[in-house]
């Protein structure tokens, strides 16, 4: 068995050829094809076969430093194609799922359009329309919420700042009491050296 660089490049790119094809087939045959669960089985599938054709393509890259300079470019370009190509495929699996997504929200339970049963209460009957107006007064609930919130904040801030300025205003009273009450002792203190002074004499 030929185990050179340019052996292995060969046997990857076959390999990823093969894998590539039965992923567009799938993609642009098969999963369309299929409904709710079963489309989801198949694309998960298509998920791991992407997965394994990525490993390839990264195998395929490994062997290029090991190739002589003169067929290394070659080689190269063909690893470029595969890229590619890998892309194209993730583009249009990625296309898949957001229709798919589209399907599952726009259908009820089986992929069967829903409609607006007024006279049901089972949540699983209710339309797109439906479930978007519910969406809707959610938010509209979740930013009455927030406005409440912000409201009872600026509130909570405004009596913060009244608070602190009645304690500012307090601390200014007693340093004033304070300072009165130095004056007054040392005023106290000139007059007890007076009458002293008056009770000597």
């Amino acid at each position: 068995m030929d185990n050179s660089p340019t052996a292995l490049f060969e046997n990857y790119d076959e390999d990823f050829k093969q894998l590539l094809a039965s992923l567009k087939g799938k993609l642009e045959g098969d999963v369309k094809q299929l409904k709710g669960e079963q489309r989801k089985a198949a694309l998960k599938k298509v998920s791991e076969e992407l997965d394994e054709a990525e490993e390839i393509v990264a195998q395929m890259e490994v062997e290029l430093p090991s190739m002589p300079v003169s067929i290394r470019q070659t080689y190269q370009g063909r690893l470029a194609t595969s890229k590619q190509g890998l892309e194209k495929v993730k583009k249009t699996l990625r296309d898949v799922r957001s229709e798919n997504q589209r399907s599952e929200l726009l259908s009820g339970p089986g992929g069967f359009p829903n409609s607006d049963d007024p006279y049901t209460d089972d949540p699983s009957a209710y339309s797109a329309r439906t479930r978007l107006l519910q969406g809707t007064e959610t938010l509209a609930d979740g930013s009455r919420r927030l406005d409440n919130a912000h409201r009872i904040a600026l509130e909570t801030e405004d009596v913060g700042g009244e608070i602190l300025r009645n304690l500012r205003g307090q601390r200014e009273q007693i340093e004033h009491t304070r300072d009165t009450l130095v004056q007054a002792d040392s005023s106290i203190d000139r007059a007890a050296g007076t009458l002293k002074k008056m009770i000597y004499k």
